[in-house]
């Protein structure tokens, strides 16, 4: 008895053990069922779409300030502030334009909104991602200057990081938001060097140190090109080597047909010049690429000896495309230095009394630019992304 009692209990207990496996097997099931499956997080934005979005934004939230302030300057009677301001307006609604995408549907904004673009939201000189600057509206002037100039280095920031098509497009917005700012700052009486700017980043220790015996044994033909027709970051270093070399030539010659005063201006230039033109060489050598001679000289038509200031202008408007290619297809820290010399480059054309354009160091073509909301005739044409 006392054994079949003993099995009884064990078999018992087997039993129970069962029934509690499969309870607990019936509601682990009933709870993954129960429990809603999560879904994965979204990936998240690129970087130059967000550096492209909060251009975008900037921007129009400076050309809603300028445009007010441009009302409040001709209310006030100041014919000359105010066409400074209508030139920035028009400025920055070409560049806002060429930022727009397709499924932007941007708004108008209004002075209350136009304070978002006073400051960056990082220091200049430091790649951050972008976000949303707050600071106060540009009610003068001068708020409008330094608003202006931030934008325009955070742009600069910005595109240190920024993929190739977009990190030119930055870059020659940045600049060109630069050097307006002088513009407004100098009709609002304000010095330039008040304004916040861009600090160009530190290039490394032996940067260009590579020489062509270190390089593949394949040569230096095509290596850093894509299939693009052969243009990539060795074809644009030695592009922008070429134009350094023929302005080079072109100030040497302009030298002894300007007045003092310009000569001596030309003659500084000149010194940037022959800097700029070792330090394209030395970032073709580093990457390896085919560095052509010097040639013994460049063609000067009539006009140009006959007006050196306007062919002297119309040299360095010439080296700003060279300039955003490289800015295009470089990498760090050839970029840095490209995106500097497109500053430059940009600033030296103006003193010949050139146009450096609203984004330069890239080729535009106003009639193929979406419109924006406020302007008459806006059906946005069929394009896929903004010129770069």
């Amino acid at each position: 008895m006392k054994a079949d009692s003993t099995e009884i209990s064990a078999r018992t207990r087997y039993f129970r053990y069962a029934v509690f496996s499969l309870t607990a097997l019936l509601v682990m099931s009933l709870g993954m069922v129960l429990i809603p499956h999560q879904p994965p997080a979204p990936a998240e934005t690129p970087f130059s779409e967000r550096a492209r979005a909060a251009a975008l934004a900037d921007t129009l939230a400076l050309r809603a300030a300028g445009r007010d302030l441009t009302e409040a300057g001709a209310g006030a009677g100041a014919p000359e502030d105010t066409a400074v301001l209508d030139r920035v307006v028009t400025l920055l609604t070409i560049q806002a334009r060429t930022l727009l995408l397709p499924g932007d549907t941007p708004t108008s904004p209004t002075r209350s909104d136009a304070g978002q673009a006073a400051s960056p939201d990082s220091s200049a000189g430091q790649t951050a991602s972008p976000g949303g600057p707050t600071s106060a509206v540009p009610s003068t002037a001068a708020e409008f200057a330094a608003a202006l100039s931030a934008s325009g280095a955070r742009r600069l920031t910005d595109a240190l990081e920024a993929d190739g098509g977009m990190a030119r497009l930055l870059a020659g917005a940045g600049a060109a938001q630069l050097l307006v700012a002088r513009n407004v700052a100098a009709s609002a009486g304000i010095p330039a060097e008040e304004l916040p700017g861009w600090q160009e980043p530190d290039a490394p220790a032996g940067q260009a140190t590579r020489t062509p015996a270190e390089c593949p044994s394949s040569g230096p033909s095509g290596e850093g090109d894509d299939d693009r027709g052969g243009v990539g970051e060795d074809s644009a270093l030695t592009a922008a080597l070429d134009s350094e070399r023929e302005t080079i030539y072109g100030y040497q010659a302009a030298l002894t047909r300007l007045d003092p005063a310009a000569a001596a201006q030309a003659s500084a230039l000149l010194a940037e010049h022959l800097d700029l033109a070792e330090q394209a060489e030395a970032y073709a050598t580093m990457h390896c690429a085919a560095v052509p001679p010097t040639p013994p000289g460049y063609v000067l038509d009539s006009a140009f000896l006959s007006a050196p200031a306007a062919g002297l202008s119309h040299l360095e408007s010439g080296t700003l495309p060279a300039y955003g290619d490289v800015v295009a297809f470089s990498t760090a820290p050839t970029r840095g230095w490209a995106v500097s010399a497109l500053v430059s480059a940009a600033k030296r054309t103006i003193v010949w009394g050139g146009d450096p354009g609203a984004i330069p160091g890239l080729e535009l073509d106003e009639s193929q630019l979406p419109p924006l909301p406020d302007m008459p005739g806006n059906a946005v044409p069929t394009t896929s992304e903004p010129a770069t």
